[in-house]
């Protein structure tokens, strides 16, 4: 590299967007995704012995993904080579798996190609790979937005681990902000910037766990913002709302705050205030809430308030779900308005929260055995050790139920599912009192 290739790149690595230039390099300097890349983790272990199979990285945007690739590349031995599902073709494929071979032949090297949005590769591109993947010529690393189960061909899926990114915790968000404030090589630390406390808070709250959003977030607010008379660059709340693009609701000096607004959003709709409900829907919708964080909080109280009493609410929040990710906002929020409104209605029951608490409970405090008549009776020698002997058949009797035991001899005479009076729950009492004679 001569002296202008060296100022072009130093160039470069000063004008690229901050979250890149922030990325880390090893496995210590990654911020959050314990669950995976812990010291006791099978991805930790692999990628510091460089013994890495093909893996596909599935998560949300701004979680990691082709960061994790990144110190991959940094740490191994392979050689490594990128492409972009979105714009790479079959040449671009086929140059790579030409160099592999190459590399394999003449140096004895290992390949890891990574595959950026590997979902959208079409089903052709995907068997393309296939072959070089089962022999040994690739290693692939693909990372996706999108359930791999869905997207990813299955016989590329039989062959990789698949590694869940989670959204980063709001602490995880914390970090990075504190870090791109004082890091003077790749972050914004020249320019002395402070953040007031609520701005951190409010951003490392309001971007979702996306570490991307936030990143450029901040690096928009330190660059637009005038210095103040002490010389400092002050990131305020209006700043970051402004930057980010979502609105902070100016809550009253009572008490009302963010978690307050979410809290009386599931409140209202467990007491079957529908002008409540809906009124913190659109007061979370003015303040830039994620609908799908919000459609997750209808889902839960459409299970956890509702349950059984009317069981189609659930069915209504998780359509709500899916409809108002294919929609978007403005449109969202009638689809969220009718889910709200139709759990805020519905009648209430907890039975299905009481019943799996009191189930949990015994699971932890006794040890249990399947009774025999219940045990698995289809393998070779199962009758002869009495395997599903004396079991009933419950369609072979009236109405589809016959009396025998279910639960383990351990505990019997426990019951932890108790219909409540309320909507369809109330049919299920009489239905078990119409079978049971009671």
């Amino acid at each position: 590299m001569d002296l202008f290739d060296y100022m072009r790149e130093t160039t470069k690595k000063k004008e690229s967007p901050l979250a890149s230039r922030l990325r880390p390099k090893t496995l210590e300097e990654v911020v959050g995704q314990q669950h995976i890349i812990g010291k006791d983790k099978l991805l930790y272990r692999a990628i510091k012995a460089d013994k890495l199979s093909s893996i596909i990285f599935y998560g949300p945007p701004g979680t990691g993904k082709t960061t994790l690739a990144k110190v991959i590349a940094n740490t191994t031995s392979a050689n490594f080579t990128q492409i972009n599902a979105t714009v790479a073709g079959k040449k671009d494929m086929e140059e790579v798996v030409r160099q592999a071979k190459d590399n394999q032949g003449m140096y004895g090297k290992k390949t890891i190609l990574f595959v950026d949005e590997i979902h959208r590769f079409n089903k052709g591109q995907q068997d393309y790979l296939l072959p070089f993947v089962e022999d040994g010529t690739l290693i692939l690393i693909g990372a996706t937005t999108e359930n791999p189960y869905f997207e990813v061909n299955g016989a590329l899926i039989s062959r990789s681990s698949i590694f869940e990114l989670k959204p980063l915790e709001k602490e995880d968000i914390r970090k990075l902000i504190m870090r791109a404030l004082t890091d003077e090589e790749c972050g914004m630390g020249s320019y002395h910037a402070i953040i007031d406390e609520d701005a951190l808070e409010f951003l490392a709250d309001i971007c979702g766990g996306d570490a991307r959003n936030a990143l450029n977030a901040i690096e928009l607010g330190v660059l637009t913002t005038e210095r103040s008379e002490d010389g400092k660059i002050h990131i305020t709340i209006d700043v970051v709302s402004e930057c980010i693009q979502k609105r902070v609701v100016r809550y009253d000096k009572g008490g009302d705050n963010h978690y307050d607004t979410i809290s009386a959003f599931i409140k209202s709709m467990r007491g079957s205030d529908p002008d409540a409900a809906v009124f913190y829907l659109a007061k979370m919708l003015y303040a830039g809430e994620d609908v799908k964080f919000i459609a997750r909080r209808i889902m839960i109280c459409a299970s956890e308030d509702v349950g059984n009493a009317d069981p189609m609410a659930i069915s209504v929040a998780v359509a709500a779900a899916q409809a108002v990710e294919r929609v978007g906002m403005p449109e969202a929020q009638i689809i969220l308005s009718q889910a709200v409104l139709y759990v805020a209605t519905a009648p209430k029951s907890n039975s299905a929260v009481n019943a799996i608490m009191a189930a949990n409970a015994a699971v932890r405090a006794h040890k249990t055995t399947v009774p025999s008549h219940l045990q698995d009776a289809h393998y070779k020698g199962s009758a002869n050790l009495g395997r599903g002997t004396g079991y009933k058949y419950a369609h072979d009797y009236p109405n589809h139920y016959v009396e025998q035991q279910y639960l383990p001899e351990e505990i019997k005479d426990m019951q932890f599912y108790e219909p409540s009076d309320m909507g369809y729950e109330k049919e299920i009492q009489e239905h078990f009192r119409r079978i049971k004679g009671y």
